[in-house]
């Protein structure tokens, strides 16, 4: 049964990524009919983070009134509206206001998809639950990378934005009609004890800051390295095929990842080897014909360990606070991500080089490695007598 719970969140996940991609994918377009600058494009494109700042506590509380399946019901029909509501837009503030709705849907989606893979395979193989979950995100991104460039240059730019809202839809009555729960869940009420222990607060801040520095890295990649394949002399749909190479190697190789570390062990180890190969497909890609390489080696080794990472979370806290730790963890995973594409575009409009957002990304995926030294660490450390709960 949890394996087909599993395959149901998975493909309504899928719309989370296939949304968040729209705006990436018709930067391009924005920039020429709205004047804006990529510096612009980049804070469009982390506004869809930001209401996590401000939302992510409170929906880890919301979680004692609500069940999981109508939270995340709720998020992908904000997902919905505000990729049509940035449709209609005719001026780039209105795009914002849609990425702003967008936004608070996919953090409650995100919050408690989380937390529904962490119920259903808590002790039972979570990290290749996660590793299958979490490759959901590269997923809808990478229809994305190919669909969105295809459709805005077929039909217009507003055209990916109604795609993507029509996919959520879809994706929000799949999971209201066949979604449930596990039946060994503990039952959460709203008079129910929600504080962490300090451990769980140290442990939820060291696997938060890993999983928010990664993705920023991995937006980064994403939103800039096509640009270092057009200016090699490709055109802006074949630099959107090969970057979304990587993009469908890594649900597969992000599930092989999963795997080794449930059944062997290592998470260090493995993250080591595989940040040193994110840095080095960012290192190749700046070469002239060695796109469609650095593209894979980033799929297959780069992003395989993020069902890892993701990992961290679930492993953090005991099961009847997850839900509020979830808000914890989000509430750092949004601010690194809101701050992180904007910073990449300034530095793309002051040096004019796509090469050096990619820079930082490689800064980013290479803190990876020791917050999970941090992480592990800390898990090892024992609890100190009855450590007062905040």
């Amino acid at each position: 049964m949890r394996w087909r719970i599993l395959g149901l969140l998975f493909f309504a996940r899928v719309g989370l990524g296939f949304q968040f991609q729209t705006v990436a994918s018709v930067g391009d377009d924005l920039v020429g009919t709205f004047g804006l600058s990529y510096a612009d494009i980049g804070f469009l494109i982390g506004l869809f983070m930001a209401p996590g700042l401000f939302l992510a506590i409170p929906a880890g509380y919301w979680g004692r009134y609500m069940s999981d399946r109508i939270m995340v019901v709720l998020g992908l029909c904000a997902l919905a509206l505000g990729g049509a509501a940035s449709s209609l837009a005719t001026d780039s503030w209105a795009i914002g206001v849609g990425r702003i709705f967008a936004g608070a849907g996919f953090l409650f989606t995100t919050l408690y998809f989380t937390k529904m893979v962490a119920d259903w395979f808590e002790g039972r193989e979570i990290a290749t639950a996660m590793s299958i979950l979490v490759m959901s995100w590269p997923f809808g991104i990478a229809m994305g990378q190919v669909g969105h460039t295809w459709l805005a240059q077929t039909y217009g730019w507003q055209v990916p934005f109604q795609a993507a809202s029509v996919y959520c839809i879809i994706a929000a009555l799949a999971v209201y009609f066949l979604y449930r729960p596990p039946h060994d869940l503990p039952e959460v009420t709203g008079s129910a004890q929600v504080a962490l222990t300090g451990q769980e607060w140290r442990l939820v801040l060291s696997a938060a800051a890993a999983w928010g520095v990664f993705n920023a890295a991995y937006v980064t990649y994403l939103a800039f390295a096509p640009k270092v394949l057009e200016s090699h002399g490709q055109s802006a749909i074949a630099a959107a095929g090969i970057i979304s190479v990587g993009s469908w190697i890594m649900i597969f190789s992000g599930a092989a990842c999963g795997q080794i570390v449930d059944r062997i062990g290592g998470r260090n180890t493995v993250l080591a080897v595989c940040m040193g190969g994110a840095i080095a497909a960012l290192l190749l890609i700046g070469l002239p014909s060695a796109g469609v390489g650095a593209s894979v080696l980033f799929g297959l080794i780069g992003m395989a360990p993020a069902g890892v990472i993701m990992a961290m979370a679930g492993q953090a806290m005991r099961p009847h606070v997850r839900a509020f730790g979830m808000g914890v963890f989000f509430t750092v995973y949004y601010a690194i991500m809101w701050i992180t594409p904007p910073i990449a575009g300034a530095i793309l409009d002051v040096t004019g080089n796509p090469q050096a957002p990619l820079l930082l990304a490689m800064i980013l995926f290479a803190a990876v490695v020791p917050l999970g030294i941090v992480f592990q660490f800390l898990k090892g450390a024992p609890e100190i007598g009855n450590e007062r709960k905040v």
